[in-house]
């Protein structure tokens, strides 16, 4: 299985992304600004089965050694911290997990980036990776939680069809969410946004509601 590198991995959405990945077979590296880090991230995350293949690096490590790569950054994290791992992912598989949003009066509204989304801006960071978006739509805490199901569909942008395919690849690799091909990388905007609404519906509802794409 190709090796996957989670950047920024120790917040809770991408040790949930990792934790999952890593259930389903793939080994994972927790990348971290400081190594021991992304270290101690891997090792908690290993207490729910020592043999869980996970290991913790840098950020400039993990992505180096990986061979597809998530980035589970804040948006405006992006620019300081892709703009180094440039030349490191060449050519390789990026999924952008970012969801550009803020909270104004007790609610998550979007951000407006001059590229159209954290993904396109992703893309414009690293033009020689093959970009796509995926994942944004999932909560951290169930993911985080490995015998909690967690139901609904995936949407995945790109550009590139292989990309496409690749991070589907990944979506079905965790139990009980299905990928559905979003199209191309200009769609992100919609699938991060959508974050913002689910994140104001679980407020009103304290629920984990998910996202389920019906007639596809």
């Amino acid at each position: 299985m190709p090796t996957v590198a989670i950047v920024g991995g120790t917040g809770p959405e991408g040790r949930g992304l990792g934790l999952r990945l890593a259930m389903a077979g793939y080994p994972v590296i927790i990348g971290s600004r400081d190594a021991s880090r992304g270290a101690d991230a891997a090792a908690a995350l290993r207490k729910n089965d020592a043999g869980l293949p996970i290991t913790g690096a840098t950020n400039a490590e993990a992505a180096g050694d990986a061979d597809w790569v998530l980035l589970s950054l804040p948006y405006d994290a992006l620019n300081d911290t892709v703009g180094p791992l440039t030349a490191a992912l060449v050519g390789k598989l990026v999924v952008s997990v970012a969801a550009p949003l803020v909270v104004k009066d007790g609610h998550f509204k979007p951000v407006a980036l001059p590229q159209g989304s954290a993904a396109e801006l992703v893309q414009a960071l690293l033009p020689e990776s093959r970009v796509t978006s995926a994942f944004q739509n999932l909560s951290a805490r169930d993911l985080l939680r490995p015998d909690h199901v967690i139901e609904g569909d995936v949407a995945v942008c790109g550009d590139v069809d292989e990309a496409r395919k690749q991070t589907m690849e990944l979506v079905r690799a965790i139990k009980d969410l299905r990928p559905v091909d979003a199209g191309p990388l200009a769609n992100s905007c919609y699938v991060e946004n959508l974050t913002g609404l689910l994140l104001n519906l679980n407020r009103i509802h304290k629920s984990h509601a998910t996202v389920r794409f019906l007639g596809i």
